[in-house]
């Protein structure tokens, strides 16, 4: 099945690394304009040069903001889009909290969490659903964690915010099913990314062994035997985006390999 996007416009947050910027690839693949949006505009400006253009009048471009305040990606949204300019699908995907304890997590590493996935998802979905309506199509993607099923040892602040994601998510899929707009989730497994280098470094030296070892034992508990690579998640993204996908709504979508235990 060949998805197609001509004509539409897509936002993709946390674009210029990993599963965000395979997302943005694909997308653009499709047919559609994508806007970037993340906090570091070097960055930004480099991917947009690097995605793909199959459709003469497509156009892809950026906003910047850093999603630990959110009062500044609503300013970004409504002082760099233009006032009558649709959007059709969001992509919200933002960098996970630091690995810990969630006995050891402070106040101040909840309210950042909070702010920087629910608290930024709530007003992108409040500054774009208007024009989802005006424009009769509406995809909103979650990109979450397998954690949102089941608990991941030593990520206690994701753990948490990644279940209130989840929840916010349903919920908001049920308000706005009657204007056909979709609210669905995309929990990734383990993905070879700079997060998951991050964590089997961590888990590394914690152990006292190498890296290699950690990532051996990492992949044996996956039934697939290996990570998943960024642009397997984002073909899930975009499945989900499509018109094909107009009736599924309210999920968590695993892309896991297998590694969720639970159904």
């Amino acid at each position: 099945m060949k998805i197609q996007m001509k004509g539409m416009t897509a936002i993709v947050c946390g674009s210029t690394s990993g599963i965000g910027k395979a997302t943005a690839t694909v997308l653009a693949s499709a047919g559609a304009n994508v806007i970037l949006f993340a906090r570091n505009e070097q960055k930004l400006q480099e991917t947009v040069k690097q995605l793909p253009k199959v459709e003469t009048e497509q156009t892809h471009r950026c906003l910047v903001a850093d999603f630990d305040r959110p009062e500044a990606v609503s300013k970004a949204i409504t002082t760099e889009l233009d006032r009558n300019e649709p959007v059709h699908i969001l992509v919200n995907n933002t960098g996970g909290p630091a690995p810990g304890r969630a006995i050891d997590a402070t106040a101040v590493d909840y309210i950042k969490a909070f702010n920087r996935h629910l608290v930024v998802n709530q007003v992108l979905a409040q500054l774009l659903v208007p024009r989802m309506i005006k424009a009769g199509y509406g995809r909103i993607i979650n990109i979450v964690s397998y954690s949102a099923k089941t608990p991941i040892p030593g990520l206690g602040v994701s753990n948490s915010v990644r279940g209130a994601v989840a929840s916010w998510a349903k919920t908001l899929a049920g308000e706005l099913a009657p204007h056909g707009i979709t609210v669905n989730n995309v929990l990734p497994g383990l993905t070879e990314t700079e997060r998951l280098s991050g964590l089997i470094q961590n888990r590394a030296k914690e152990a006292g062994t190498t890296p290699e070892e950690i990532a051996e034992q990492m992949k044996a508990t996956i039934p697939a035997r290996r990570f998943a690579r960024p642009e397997e998640t984002a073909e899930a993204v975009a499945f989900l985006a499509s018109p094909s996908a107009g009736y599924i709504n309210g999920v968590n979508l695993p892309v896991d390999g297998g590694l969720t235990p639970c159904l």
